[in-house]
């Protein structure tokens, strides 16, 4: 049985319809992409999973659980925890403040607060600080480490790559690979493609809204999933 999975996934903005019909699944352990161009959905996607945008209970399951009705709170407590796209720090805490937030759920795993300094040593030395005083850089990983101090079974990762330099985007991926060996399941949207499939067992490619294409990513035929991606 898969952790997550969606079951004709729609989404709505008011009269908006903005996802038809998504049907994804991710195993526990897996990293899965989520790849597609700005306004295809994926941001979308992530926050119905993430319990930000109402569903039908059913068409949100995890660990075999409907919660399309669930509310972010309720969502977090069960075990997803989401790092949303621009970092999102409350710019009146400091560094630790932050990350002591993502604890409020007080689930019991792996990650507390040494922990995510033992991840990112750069965020010990400045926790004292306002999140708005970090660079960029540093702000994404206050952001992952705050999603991390929820222990989640499921870490929804939007665009973690976004204004960031070469140097710091290839630092924050190789972190992944700590993530992951605690047994969490990722699922990873990217603009970035080449970013997002070197990270990830398997991709969904969304175009307008729609499910254009999902495949291992090993050995997979790149210019069929530029046409995909770019609705070709």
């Amino acid at each position: 049985m898969s952790l997550l999975a969606t079951n004709d996934l729609s989404a709505f903005y008011g009269d908006f319809q903005a996802l038809f019909e998504i049907n994804v699944s991710v195993a526990q352990g897996e990293t899965v992409a989520i790849i597609g161009a700005n306004g295809a959905g994926k941001t979308t996607f992530l926050r119905a999973v993430a319990g930000a945008l109402p569903t039908k209970p059913d068409m949100v399951t995890f660990d075999g659980r409907p919660i399309g009705r669930l509310t972010p709170h309720e969502v977090v407590r069960l075990g997803i925890a989401m790092v949303p796209e621009g970092r999102r720090l409350f710019p009146s805490l400091s560094v630790e403040e932050n990350l002591l937030l993502g604890g409020h759920s007080e689930r019991k795993g792996p990650w507390n607060l040494a922990r995510v300094y033992e991840l990112f040593p750069r965020l010990r030395d400045l926790r004292h600080l306002p999140a708005p005083a970090l660079s960029g850089g540093q702000q994404q990983m206050a952001a992952i480490g705050r999603a991390l101090m929820a222990n989640p079974r499921l870490l929804l990762c939007d665009e973690l790559s976004l204004g960031l330099a070469p140097v710091i985007i290839r630092d924050i991926y190789q972190c992944l690979g700590a993530i992951t060996a605690e047994g969490t399941t990722v699922v990873l949207v990217e603009q970035d493609i080449n970013r997002a499939l070197d990270a990830s067992a398997r991709f969904y490619c969304f175009q307008e809204g729609r499910l254009a294409l999902s495949a291992p990513t090993k050995n997979f035929d790149r210019s069929a999933i530029t046409a995909a991606y770019f609705g070709l």
